[in-house]
């Protein structure tokens, strides 16, 4: 008898039970929160490649920042790259990203596929425009041609060039060419006449065989500024002879030869 007394009593205790949680409704966890902090417990790689390389992806934003959510909640939490770069050219003109920047976590650790272009122009512009304002084969060439596999680097020019001479080591290119404008050659007033003498041998023989005093002056005392400038004699020597010789004679040439060769005729008595 006292059995049945209790199990009709917890009968009744169950009853209860179940007729408060039918009016409280289903019971829930706590809504859990996904941190920053939880990231590295599955992705260690990912953080260490933020922290030794991520650049403004490691000082400008969060994982969360980018990641909003995570699946199964956020089917695809792989954001665009569009959601923080917009506004240049270089975000808004070429598709596809990833074609260079392979790794967005690493995002300045460049790769460079195929025949790049128009892409590396949508950030070095002024290059393309020193590229198409003097045409050579450098011009035909796409930038990874030269610039190959690794951003920023830069090819020494003997790479595809041969030495105008023994003299010109592969540092010295740059006295006279400039790799985007090669054929616009360009000097500073301390080239040394050697460098000169590679394409120009004739001339440098001359200059330093001639006893005048235009031995003792380098090519670029009167080649100054711009490639294949020849000077007038007057811009040195003024007038100095009798205005009768030098209308009879409008050209100094024809009594003193070259500069370079200064007053040495073939046949003449030495």
């Amino acid at each position: 008898m006292r059995s049945l007394c209790s199990k009709g009593r917890y009968a009744v205790a169950a009853l209860l039970l179940g007729m408060v949680m039918l009016v409280a409704g289903p019971v829930s966890a706590q809504e859990a929160e996904l941190m920053n902090s939880d990231c590295v417990k599955c992705h260690q790689a990912v953080p260490q490649q933020i922290e030794e390389k991520g650049m403004a992806h490691k000082t400008a934003v969060s994982c969360l920042d980018c990641h909003v959510g995570h699946p199964p909640e956020v089917a695809d939490n792989i954001p665009a790259c569009a959601m923080c770069h917009a506004g240049t050219p270089h975000y808004d003109e070429i598709e596809n990203c990833a074609q260079c920047h392979v790794n967005p976590h690493t995002p300045l650790e460049l790769t460079l596929d195929g025949e790049l272009k128009a892409e590396c122009l949508t950030c070095h512009d002024p290059i393309g425009q020193q590229l198409t304002a003097n045409p050579s084969a450098h011009t035909e060439v796409s930038c990874n041609f030269c610039h190959a596999d690794t951003h920023g680097y830069i090819p020494e020019c003997m790479v595809c060039h041969e030495t105008h001479s023994e003299e010109i080591a592969a540092q010295d290119c740059a006295a006279c060419h400039q790799a985007h404008m090669p054929l616009e050659v360009a000097y500073d007033d301390q080239l040394p006449s050697v460098f000169c003498a590679a394409c120009h041998d004739t001339a440098y023989k001359e200059l330093n065989a001639t006893p005048t005093k235009h031995q003792t002056l380098a090519c670029v005392y009167c080649h100054q500024d711009e490639h294949k400038m020849v000077p007038l004699c007057s811009d040195c020597h003024g007038v100095p002879h009798a205005p009768g010789i030098h209308e009879k004679f409008p050209t100094c040439g024809e009594c003193h030869n070259t500069a370079h060769d200064l007053n040495n005729w073939p046949g003449q008595a030495k």
